[in-house]
């Protein structure tokens, strides 16, 4: 019978946490805008060149990407910060790009990646392979034809996507956000809680949903506008762990844009091509804009 009571009363007193801990969002007052920094990562660099075309790679494409992008937003936002992970062809490990972004106490995550399909085999041949059959005097030595294969990438796939961190993966993202206090980065709340407390976890959580939710949003926005400039959207996906750490890593809205297919030869050739990559900054620097203010609402 305690145990009954004990667990009633546990989840009531979560209950009215979690009503006191809204409430507080409610009423705390906002200061200017919320999206005050936006971080932008050029995915793999440097020793990790990421995904292969037939003659670029990943690294180079995401690079030229993420630098346009900044030069968009910083004519577009002058009072906004834009922080890139990387200027240059060098390597930062998941770990390092999440402690830029959450040092710099981003309030958005955007990271810039490209896709690769996987293989198949390919006949390109055949060649005389020898055998033999029977036994003792009567064996004899004999040939077949062996196919020779080689590996060729499915070069029809291709489409753009935005990955936001799986719902199942909430736990970690709330424990990121609480080990570094980050409450406040779309309202200004007082009186943190110690990060080891059960309040901040509880506040840490309704912040992961919030963050979840706009993360969608924005990725919504950004596939939106691929569309609209004629690109194929496969849209807003969750990925659990594979590629995916740094955005539950992070203490914001974070996603990640597969800008299309470097295996695809037309996607390498507009991923490449100035034309192709100031089509595809100008398109997430749109979506941008819109979420910006939506959140901010006209600040």
């Amino acid at each position: 019978m305690c145990m009954i009571k004990s667990s009633y009363l546990h989840s009531f007193l979560f209950l009215l946490l979690s009503i006191s801990t809204l409430h507080s969002f409610a009423q705390a007052p906002k200061k200017g805008p919320r999206i005050r920094t936006i971080i932008i990562d050029a995915g793999h660099g440097g020793s990790d060149p990421g995904a292969h075309g037939a003659y670029s790679t990943e690294a180079q494409i995401t690079l030229d990407i993420a630098q346009k992008l900044d030069t968009l937003l910083r004519s577009e936002l002058p009072n906004t910060r834009i922080v890139m992970t990387r200027n240059t062809d060098v390597y930062n490990s998941p770990t390092e790009k999440a402690n830029i972004a959450n040092k710099e106490n981003g309030d958005l995550f955007i990271c810039i990646h490209v896709n690769a399909s996987g293989s198949h085999k390919e006949v390109i041949g055949y060649k005389k392979e020898a055998y033999y059959k029977g036994k003792g005097k009567s064996r004899k030595k004999l040939y077949r034809k062996q196919a020779i294969y080689r590996s060729v990438p499915n070069a029809g796939v291709f489409g753009s996507s935005s990955y936001v961190w799986a719902a199942d993966r909430g736990d970690e993202k709330a424990e990121a956000l609480a080990s570094e206090n980050r409450f406040e980065s779309e309202a200004e709340v007082v009186d943190v809680p110690d990060p080891e407390s059960p309040e901040a976890l509880i506040k840490a959580r309704l912040w992961t949903q919030k963050f979840f939710k706009n993360s969608v949003r924005l990725g919504t926005m950004i596939e939106n506008e691929f569309t609209n400039i004629g690109r194929k959207s496969l849209g807003v996906l969750q990925r659990n762990w594979k590629g995916i750490w740094v955005l539950q890593a992070t203490n914001m809205p974070a996603v990640l844009i597969e800008t299309g297919y470097i295996t695809n030869p037309d996607e390498e050739r507009y991923l490449t091509s100035e034309e192709g990559q100031n089509e595809m900054a100008q398109a997430i620097a749109k979506a941008i804009l819109s979420y910006k203010m939506m959140i901010d609402g006209g600040r």
